[in-house]
């Protein structure tokens, strides 16, 4: 297979990258390792997408960014969001899409507010935007007749010009990217798939982690790849932990929206008192790191494994109608949240990190794009500001398309070299499953143990040689096997969470969603 441009990953930055290249008429394609294109971390996505306020500015939203950030933000990625986000949502998922955001009963936009927002101006549908997002955008994406659908695939590793060509002299030559190599998960077949640009949108990593708010997809594959290829990744150690998520044995650590709390529930313990105050003057609005704190230490202080989100106090039919799907969710759970408080802890949920892009989202390797979680425009620094994951997703992932379309001239001269088809070198057929499961809890409690919300020297330095262990044993055992996708997620899991600890070792300070007691 041959294409001007494959994209991979199917939420909202791919989708978006996919479908304005093929305006452009690019021969591209758009592959995912999940069996329906809607899956990813997009159609997970709760609370809502930033757009603008009455009383709202560029200016406003610049600084909220800023401050959520622990101001180490990259300005520069912060002006493209705050000056160009509401234009492009507007033209892309208003009126290309139609995504059904949520109206008052005059028809217009309803805007909610989220922690650390100084105003009114995210967009939502219900409790599932990213849900609305992504069934838009598959949509329109499915109308495109120039857009080849790769579904059920997974991508193994970015084919580069210093690692799959046989010229002698390639080491000479800036590392280049020249496509990807790509396991048919129904036939089990790879396959080698060339194109001139190739665009990473792979989301999260979620699932290094013991409590995770992001879906099974979440095995941190673009990190991994893109640092196998020798890309630059900055900013790994800021991962961000969401401090509500359902507490319950069966729930795998279901998300409650921030936007719970943006619509007056608060936390409270188990006697039913508040306690956010004395943490933030924004109380229960307050940037996500410093809820998450708040939460374990009085889980601690307390001796308990969680503590409770009280959304009753906003009414019971309000509750029904603005988070229906979260009320379903929780009385499937035996919890009626029109009565009763919601049990909660913290869980991972966003990388603030990743493939260092400039404001195209160009990475270090030639030809090698990417957009979304698994890119590092410096927008978040080191915590993100709810509710602007889904815009960066929205606007880079168009950015790069359209930088693309204006630059195609240094990307059609492009003759690919020799590349070699996939050898399959593995000699087991049956993986042991056992093995698998035990590798992957072994991964989760060594990261959410040693590398979570809150860290320290020893931790981080047993973490490294627990993770560097446990790698060289996934290694053997992926050059042992018929190559699947069971080994190949286990495997970029675990590279890139030694990399999210290799990074918070070396940052001995704390900032944002990186937060250390030594």
């Amino acid at each position: 297979m041959e294409f001007d441009v494959i994209v991979i990953g199917s939420g909202i930055a791919g989708s978006v990258a996919a479908y304005t290249l093929s305006q452009q008429g690019f021969h591209t394609a758009l592959l995912s390792k999940n069996p329906m294109l809607e899956e990813s971390n997009t159609f997970y996505a709760q609370g809502g997408i930033v757009y603008k306020g009455e009383a709202d500015s560029a200016e406003l939203l610049f600084n909220d960014i800023m401050s959520a950030g622990a101001w180490i933000c990259n300005p520069e990625a912060v002006k493209v969001i705050s000056e160009e986000g509401s234009r492009i949502v507007e033209e892309v998922l208003i009126r290309e899409f139609q995504v059904p955001f949520t109206l008052d009963e005059k028809g217009n936009l309803l805007l909610t507010k989220e922690g650390a927002h100084s105003a009114r101006r995210i967009l939502f549908t219900k409790d599932a935007t990213g849900r609305s997002i992504e069934l838009s955008a598959v949509a329109a994406i499915r109308r495109r007749t120039n857009l080849t659908i790769l579904e059920d695939f997974t991508a193994i590793d970015i084919i580069t010009m210093d690692h799959h060509t046989s010229d002698k002299l390639r080491m000479y030559q800036p590392i280049t990217s020249l496509g990807v190599y790509a396991l048919n998960n129904k036939t089990k077949v790879v396959s080698k798939i060339l194109s001139r640009a190739v665009v990473l949108a792979t989301g999260g990593m979620g699932q290094a982690f013991l409590h995770t708010t992001n879906p099974l997809t979440a095995t941190g594959d673009g990190f991994a790849m893109a640092a196998r290829a020798g890309a630059r990744l900055v900013n790994m150690e800021y991962t961000q932990f969401h401090p509500t998520s359902l507490f319950h044995p069966k729930a795998s650590n279901f998300l409650i929206s921030e936007s719970v709390r943006g619509e007056g529930a608060i936390l409270v313990d188990r006697k039913g008192k508040a306690f956010m105050e004395q943490y933030h003057p924004l109380k229960d609005l307050a940037p996500r790191d410093i809820v998450t704190r708040a939460i374990l230490t009085e889980m601690q202080e307390q001796d308990e494994s969680y503590m409770f989100l009280d959304i009753a106090r906003i009414g019971k039919e309000t509750v029904k109608e603005r988070f229906p799907n979260i009320y379903r969710k929780c009385l499937d759970y035996g919890y009626d949240i029109t009565e009763d408080p919601i049990p909660v802890l913290p869980a991972y949920h966003f990388s603030c990190g990743g493939i260092l892009t400039d404001m195209n989202g160009a990475t270090s390797i030639r030809r090698l794009f990417a957009a979304g979680e698994v890119a590092c425009t410096g927008l978040h620094g080191a915590n993100r500001l709810a509710s602007t994951s889904l815009l960066e997703g929205l606007v880079f992932g168009r950015r790069v398309a359209e930088y693309l379309a204006g630059n195609w001239k240094d990307f059609e001269k492009l003759t690919f070299p020799d590349v070699p088809e996939w050898i399959d070198t593995g000699i087991v057929e049956d993986i042991d499953s056992a093995l698998i499961i035990q590798d992957w809890n072994s991964l989760k409690n060594i990261m959410w143990n040693y590398v979570g919300p809150v860290r320290n020297k020893k931790r981080l330095r047993r973490a490294m040689i627990d993770l560097n262990n446990l790698r060289e044993d996934i290694e053997n055992f992926y050059r042992d096997a018929k190559v699947n996708k069971p080994i190949l997620e286990l495997r970029n899991a675990v590279q890139t969470g030694l990399i999210v600890a290799q990074q918070a070792l070396a940052n001995r300070r704390s900032d944002g969603a990186h937060f250390r007691v030594d």
